[in-house]
């Protein structure tokens, strides 16, 4: 976070003292490096706060008055057991470098600053030894480096002082060396197309940069080389986003499938792409798997993700780590401690926050509940047991909820047990006490974990998910069902008390998620209640919302952790349930109103976002607000079956996948130049290489015009917009991963899957309706009847719907039932096999129904094609 402060003033450093060190040892000479030589450090006069410093063993950094300070606690046993450094120090072999710092500690302690390889075996390249008192010193010493390294480590050992310590630090400088060369990121071949490939019946749109104005002839050519298609150019001038002067291609009408292909225009060829209607499949996965080797509090299965992400169970109290098992509060705060074990780290540090997690929770029950609802999703064929490689597959539940469990399970924890001040509420995050360098494996974590104290926006954000997860796991676990369906109670009371609790902005050791503005969450929490249990008191609070009927999806990012109306909107048009048909209606048209917008701001921009162009809306997490409105646009598609909704959002996820200024893939192992070097602390291949990549799968924040951080900040200042991305470990702003961001991903990689080889929507050949002739308080008596609208005979039929909760089919009539889950599938029975053009046919059934609402369903099939449901 940038903190803004006044300097403190230079009259204070009259009174240091200096120690000057020259030499790596007795009797070796140095040249005088020169006072305009290039400055190696970023932020070392922390006036821009303490990032990107980190410390491990110390309190929280504070820059609150333009210097660096922390408590240090005494006892340690070694110098190296507390530390302050910062990553990504360029070096040069055989180059000279001073370096100098102001240090003060109270009562006194040594410090050694050592220059080294961040990762073992830790290479010592140069280091300086001092005494720090009270009164603050400059220390400075000139050396020579041995070894060239882009990505070295400075750190201060602080530890190993018998009494605690209050440490501080400024103007500290590493001149030297050479100057970082300009950064001009390769952008490749000017044809800037969807380097994974395109839907043989979707569009398939590339951009190529150039300074013609009149249109261009271009040519596609097979993997041989053969031109299977040709053309001219779209003129569309200069792309406000990127700067450049840009032409679009539009190649839709070609519809063979093949690997290979490329686009030629304008003396330059595209990186290679496939047509395929398989495109997405394993990317569905990829996106999902992602979440495992997040997950905190169980050793990571290398047979099960691959070897170089084994790694034992993070945070469970096994030396170093404290652990999450008995976490205690922030002093001051709650005198208890939790249990908050488990979870997914939310990014690319080791923090667990639940508006974060809340998010990406839902998104992940909402991939698999859109199998209920959706046509194109086949009764969710694709996401069941063992379709995933998880340790939990084959126990026959879903494996996305399998994973978004393992969440739902942490958020569970966070909240206050009965008998507490604020019991009910929901404890905001637990994370370190202070910031932890990179790399560093979650179990070799040193850093004490705190509990932070409750808040309004956790606590709804566990009410709304956990009511969503009391409905979809009722079919599978009723006992984990009935916990959550609980707990989403509780806590929605507990908001309703205590409306106003916020978290604070700022903090050490983690991200503030503060918001002020908890009322999409109310909103939220309320949808998704009314939708589980069917209450009065729940839809009466929903419709009372001023979200029920305001504009809930912004054109720069349809929804996203601090703004969350959107996501009971989507529900609310999507989940069955008992609104008035023709408020429904309205909350349908709000959610293709959207995806019109999208879709206009999609056609406008020559790279083909459904997104603004502004700065200002290029944000941290950019990535993630792209796919967020290509989730509204597959909405709007799933809702009306219009293709213009699908193709939109088929064309979105081009942006992700490298027609962009970058002409870069911001997925990792996905498109012939992909990002690689996200900022995690897990996968730090880039600063260690006995570290991994993240997984292939993994979403990049994306292109942030505010850069937030110093690597950014230097290396790209003056940006356009599209340009603010930085493939770097050191660019947290840019490039970092988070689970929420991933979730998004997976969402929409699902769809994609769902959509093959796209084309035409066929025409419905059946109309049915579902009609509840009675019901009591635990059962109901329905008749579904299905009509041959087509021309053809039906010979042989299977019909298909699915309950929103746990109801079970107890008897039946006139048809053979199945159910798997919440899936209820009708086959035909000897005598009634046939129906004919314009004929139907009539089963029943008698069902059990608990606790949870009972709507009709809103999708019924017939041998897999969707009826007119009526």
């Amino acid at each position: 976070m940038i903190l803004n402060r006044r300097r403190r003033p230079q009259l204070a450093l009259l009174a240091a003292t200096t120690l000057v060190l020259t030499g790596a040892g007795a009797g070796v000479a140095h040249a005088e490096v020169p006072p305009d030589a290039p400055e190696q450090l970023r932020n070392g006069d922390f006036s821009e706060g303490v990032s990107p410093w980190f410390s491990y063993g110390t309190g929280a950094l504070d820059a609150a008055d333009g210097r660096l300070c922390t408590t240090v606690p005494g006892g340690l046993a070694n110098p190296w057991d507390a530390g302050i450094g910062q990553d990504g120090v360029r070096l040069t072999a055989g180059a000279e470098y001073r370096l100098g710092f102001d240090v003060s500690a109270t009562p006194g302690t040594a410090v050694k600053a050592v220059l080294q390889l961040g990762s073992a075996p830790y290479t010592t390249y140069a280091s300086v030894d001092a005494t720090a008192g009270p009164q603050t010193q400059r220390v400075e010493r000139t050396f020579t480096v041995p070894d060239d390294n882009p990505n070295a480590q400075l750190v201060f050992q602080v530890g190993g002082a018998p009494a605690e310590q209050r440490l501080c630090l400024d103007d500290v400088s590493l001149r030297g060396g050479e100057p970082a060369p300009p950064y001009v990121p390769d952008t490749g071949p000017r044809v800037r197309v969807n380097q994974v490939g395109y839907l043989p019946g979707g569009p398939k749109n590339a951009t190529v940069v150039t300074e013609a104005t009149e249109p261009l002839t271009w040519q596609l050519r097979s993997a041989g080389g053969a031109v299977v298609a040709s053309g001219r150019s779209t003129p569309r001038g200069v792309d406000a986003a990127s700067g450049q002067r840009v032409q679009t291609i539009d190649f839709s009408s070609h519809r063979i499938p093949g690997t290979g292909y490329t686009l030629a225009a304008d003396g330059e060829t595209s990186h290679p792409f496939d047509i395929s209607g398989t495109l997405y499949d394993r990317l569905r996965a990829d996106s999902l798997q992602f979440f495992y080797a997040q997950r905190s509090g169980i050793a990571i299965d290398g047979d099960l993700i691959g070897a170089e992400y084994a790694r034992p169970a993070g945070h469970l109290g096994v030396a170093p780590n404290q652990g999450d098992t008995e976490v205690p509060c922030v002093p001051g705060t709650c005198d208890y401690s939790l249990d908050v074990r488990g979870g997914w780290y939310d990014a690319g540090d080791h923090g667990k926050y639940v508006v974060n997690g809340g998010i990406a929770a839902y998104q992940l029950l909402s991939t698999f509940e859109r199998t209920k609802t959706a046509e194109s999703a086949d009764g969710g064929a694709a996401l069941g047991d063992a379709t995933l490689r998880l340790p939990e597959r084959g126990n026959r539940v879903p494996d996305v909820l399998d994973e978004a469990r393992w969440e739902i399970e942490f958020l569970l924890r966070m909240q206050v047990p009965a008998g507490r001040p604020l019991a009910g509420m929901v404890h905001h995050k637990i994370h370190d006490r202070a910031w932890t360098g990179l790399p560093l494996a979650p179990q070799d974590d040193p850093q004490p974990r705190e509990l932070h104290p409750p808040s309004t926006a956790a606590t709804l954000n566990l009410a709304a998910v956990a009511a969503q997860c009391a409905r979809l796991f009722a079919p599978y676990d009723a006992a984990f069902a009935a916990r959550c369906g609980s707990a989403a109670k509780t806590a929605y009371a507990a908001a309703r008390a205590h409306p106003a609790v916020y978290a604070p902005a700022g903090g050490a050791g983690g991200g503030p998620y503060d918001d002020t503005d908890v009322t999409d969450e109310f909103y939220w929490a309320a949808v998704e209640l009314y939708l589980t249990f069917g209450e009065q008191r729940h839809r009466d609070d929903l419709t009372a919302s001023p979200h029920h009927t305001g504009d809930v999806f912004a054109p720069g990012g349809a929804f996203g952790w601090q703004a969350v109306a959107a996501l009971g909107r989507l529900d609310l048009a999507t989940v069955p349930n008992g609104l008035p048909a023709a408020d429904r209606a309205r909350v349908r048209a709000s959610v293709t109103a959207a995806a019109d917008a999208y879709l206009a701001a999609l056609r406008a921009q020559a790279y083909g976002l459904p997104f603004p162009a502004d700065a200002a809306s290029y944000v941290w997490g950019s990535n993630s607000n792209v796919v967020n409105n290509a989730i509204v646009l597959a909405t709007a598609f799933d809702l009306t079956r219009d293709a213009r909704y699908r193709d939109g959002a088929v064309q979105a996820v081009d942006y992700l996948f490298g027609r962009n200024a970058l002409n870069m893939s911001y997925v990792t192992g996905w498109g012939e130049r992909h990002a690689r070097n996200q900022h995690s602390r897990i996968f730090a291949h880039q600063l260690d290489p006995a570290s991994p990549n993240p997984p292939a799968g993994s979403l990049a924040g994306g292109p942030n015009a505010a850069l937030q951080d110093p690597y950014a900040a230097q290396l790209l200042k003056g940006c356009r917009p599209m340009f603010c991305y930085v493939d770097d470990i050191n660019s947290y702003a840019t490039n970092e991963v988070a689970i929420n961001w991933n979730s998004a991903l997976a969402w929409v990689a699902s769809f994609l899957a769902d959509q093959g080889a796209a084309g035409a929507v066929p025409a419905r050949g059946c109309a049915a309706t579902y009609d509840v002739h009675g019901s009591w308080p635990d059962g109901f008596n329905t008749q579904v009847t299905v009509r041959n609208t087509g021309s053809p005979a039906v010979n042989g039929w299977a019909v298909r719907f699915a309950f929103t909760g746990d109801q079970r089919v107890t008897r039946s009539w006139s048809a053979r039932l199945d159910q798997s889950g919440a899936t209820v599938t009708a086959r035909n029975l000897s005598y009634n096999a046939t129906i004919a053009p314009g004929g139907s046919v009539t089963f029943g059934l008698i069902g059990t129904a608990g606790a949870l609402a009972n709507p009709s369903p809103d999708l019924i099939t017939l041998n897999g094609a969707p009826c007119t449901v009526s």
